[in-house]
């Protein structure tokens, strides 16, 4: 197998993720097929590059060595992509934004508004369920900017030299359940209304299960947790078999209530990022604007919002 920098790619992933799982979801891999990759390139090498445990993965000394020239050669790499990209845009009139983003409502007007104000061009937009792998992405000059959510009590890997801009300090996540369930009858629903229920929640966002299952700990909780998207968990919702999180911007729909959780024990906090401020200046104002439609738009948010005297759009923040 002859090297190539992907594979140096792949090994700086490794070692900023700590664990082949999760360097596996940040790539967009199954992890058979990462760990294959990287025991054809310690074959190639010649020895070990990382250390396998309970633990997670770390480099060896060997592993160390190559990382230290590895990492040059990816950054050096990113940069040219984008100087090259720069460039090719000049040449044709103008940037192609490059925008990433998790599942968000918000996401329609922001494109809306990208190509009407910022572009002649449409953004190529990259949706991904992992806001790590995204920002990953952003710092290696793959997207321009990207939006993304960070669980509360579940910190993101903030790559270094990156830009945030802060949307909201803390949305607060609802509940979705079928619309004759006993508690959907309540303005806002209690986790201890939700006991005997089955939860349905997307592993593959970073930092969802685990914060879930913290505040259901608190709570004094212990229901059956079964992994899936949010596509089918809403589905599922609907008849009953599940009740899952949900962004308070989510549409209604006449099978589901969306309904605030008693004391909002789980919050988000809704970032912007990219390389540059002047990047984040180009993309900021649209999201936020596009945020508050989407809120605007859905009824137990707005009347949340109205509830706790938020319903005016707060100042922007500034950096995170």
């Amino acid at each position: 197998m002859e090297l190539e920098v992907r594979h140096f790619r792949v090994l700086c992933a490794i070692a900023d993720a700590g664990s082949l799982h999760q360097a596996a979801r940040e790539l967009g891999l199954a992890q058979p097929s990462l760990s294959t990759q990287l025991r054809r390139i310690e074959e190639e090498l010649g020895g070990l590059l990382f250390t396998r445990g309970r633990t997670g993965c770390r480099p060896t000394p060997l592993g160390r060595l190559v990382l230290g020239r590895a990492r040059p050669l990816v950054t050096e790499l990113a940069a040219l992509v984008t100087e090259t990209r720069a460039a090719a845009a000049r040449a044709t009139g103008g940037p192609r934004p490059r925008i990433g983003a998790t599942a968000s409502r918000a996401l329609p007007g922001w494109l809306r508004r990208l190509r009407s104000r910022t572009s002649p061009l449409a953004p190529a937009l990259q949706m991904d369920a992992s806001a790590n792998a995204l920002l990953r992405m952003v710092a290696e000059g793959r997207l321009d900017l990207a939006f993304v959510h960070e669980v509360e009590g579940s910190p993101l890997r903030i790559p270094e030299g990156l830009r945030l801009r802060v949307l909201m300090e803390r949305e607060p996540q609802f509940v979705s359940l079928a619309a004759d369930h006993p508690a959907a009858g309540r303005p806002e629903v209690r986790l201890t209304d939700l006991a005997a229920d089955r939860w349905m929640v997307d592993s593959t966002v970073d930092g969802e299960w685990d914060g879930l299952c913290r505040v259901l700990r608190e709570a004094g909780l212990e229901p059956q947790m079964l992994h899936g998207d949010y596509l089918t968990a809403y589905a599922l919702a609907a008849i009953g078999e599940v009740v899952t999180v949900s962004q308070p911007t989510a549409h209604p729909r006449s099978d589901l209530a969306i309904r605030p959780l008693h004391g909002d024990p789980i919050g988000v906090r809704l970032l912007l990022a990219a390389r540059t401020e002047a990047q984040l200046d180009n993309g900021f104002s649209e999201l936020e604007e596009a945020y508050w439609e989407a809120a605007r738009q859905a009824p137990a948010y707005r009347e949340w919002l109205e509830r706790t005297d938020r319903a005016t759009r707060p100042p922007r923040m500034a950096r995170a």
